[in-house]
Order: structure tokens, then sequence, then C-alpha cells
């Protein structure tokens, strides 16, 4: 699968994966800092912004995916960020393909089921008549009858594009995202034996995305891993307190 990628910068290669109806410039900005010590890839997971759709949308395609583009970009080894869905899809490459990986840094999510919590996203982007409306202004709108939080309804509209032809598209895969949404996509991960990669987990401190009832599941699945809890920041790390972010990354991976 030819995976749209951006490239900032030189050194060790950092691989950054988004979450759920994200795309690689959710994380330019930390990049460009990162891309002083690093050559930091941004990478569109399927599904998801310039990236190849699909019918299917699970964790182990979305390994294969990486590992793939890892072969084809003459990578052999990097250390992965991932965020939130990005963050289970590094996990899941992480056992699938432990060779690939010197650390990696999960933000913001543990490898378990969650029950929920996007499905009032994936019904107000649903009722946007993606085929007939005319300006971005008028999908706004729509989404803001049923979504509160100006800040993301501004991160969804990144997804709107105006097509070549005329009228509008979602850049991702919204009908595969929305029927893969319960069983795969909040599903936990597929773990046969515990990850011995040294592995960071970032948690937003005003989040409840990573709780310590996790800690048994944790122990369960890394042999070497700790958490680090920022200060002022949700579900959303990067965006709410990105300096911190930015200090924990760095000294972890050193």
């Amino acid at each position: 699968m030819e995976l749209n990628y951006k490239v900032l910068g030189s050194g060790p290669p950092l691989v950054v994966l988004h979450g759920l109806f994200g795309m690689l410039d959710n994380w330019k900005t930390i990049a460009k800092s990162l891309s002083e010590e690093f050559s930091v890839y941004l990478i569109d997971i399927r599904n998801h912004g310039r990236s190849p759709h699909t019918d299917s949308h699970t964790y182990s395609e979305i390994a294969v995916d990486i590992y793939e583009w890892m072969k084809q970009m003459s990578i052999p080894k990097a250390s992965f960020l991932g965020h939130s869905m990005g963050g289970k899809a590094v996990i899941q490459l992480a056992h699938d393909f432990p060779e690939l990986i010197d650390q990696l840094i999960v933000v913001d999510i543990v490898p378990k089921r969650y029950s929920g919590g996007h499905e009032d996203i994936i019904a107000a982007l649903s009722s946007v008549p993606i085929a007939k409306i005319q300006s971005r202004t008028e999908a706004q709108e729509i989404l803001a009858q049923s979504i509160k939080e100006p800040g993301v309804i501004l991160f969804l509209m990144k997804n709107l594009s105006r097509q070549k032809t005329g009228g509008f598209q979602w850049k991702m895969n919204l009908p595969v995202l929305a029927s893969h949404y319960t069983e795969q996509i909040m599903d936990g991960n597929t773990l046969e034996e515990s990850i011995e990669i040294p592995t960071l987990f970032i948690k937003g401190e005003a989040s409840n995305y990573i709780s310590a009832d996790d800690i048994p599941l944790l122990n369960q699945c890394f042999t070497e891993y700790t958490i680090v809890s920022i200060e002022g920041a949700g579900h959303w790390v990067h965006a709410d307190n990105p300096k911190k972010l930015l200090s924990v990354i760095s000294e972890f991976l050193g």
C-alpha cells in the first residue's frame, strides 16, 4: 500500500501515527520541533488523509501497512510514536514486527477494548449531505447542530476537501470507519506475547483513557514501560501542552 507521508528534518528515524479522524498534519507542529534531532516521518493511516481507502480497518492490517512502507522506504528500524488509534496501531506493530522498532511512545491509549465515545461525531459527520453542500460554511453549520465544541468541529473540518470536478468530499473513508468503529477500532489489541521494546505511555492528566485500573494489563503486555502524566492536558495532549510533551518525548528518546 502506498501510504501518504511527509518527512521533516534529519537524524535517526521517528515515525508518527495520528488518531481517529485525523491526518499527518495534526502532528506537524510537534514534528517540526523534533526534526531538529530526528528524521520525523508523519504518515496518514489507511482510510485517513491522502492514504488509500480500503474496505477494512484493523490494527493487524495497519501494522502490515507500516511494515510494507518501511521496506519501500528502506528504513530497517525506527522509533515510533502513536496517538490514540495510532497508539494501538504502533502497539500492534511492536507485537507483530518487533524487529522494526527501537523505542515506542504511546500517547493516551492502552491496548484494551474501549466502550466508545465517538458515536455522536460519526452521526454528525454522516448527517452532512456531502454530495449536495455548496460551501465549507454549510458543512460547518450542520456539524455545529450536534457538536458543541468548536475545537472538535475545526478538527473535523480539516477532513473536508473540494473536488476538482466541483463539490466536496471527506478525505477520510467515513463509511468504513463508521462500520468498523465498534468491533475493530474500539477493540483491544491482539497480543499473544509480551512486548519487550522500551515503551513510554504518555497520559493526559485530565483524560480517562489511561487509569490505575490499566496497570495489570500493561504489566502483562509490556516487560519494560513507564507512564508519564502531562499536566493541563486532556486526550489531545499534543494540542493542550505541546511544550511539556516535547520535553518528555526528547528525554525518553535520548
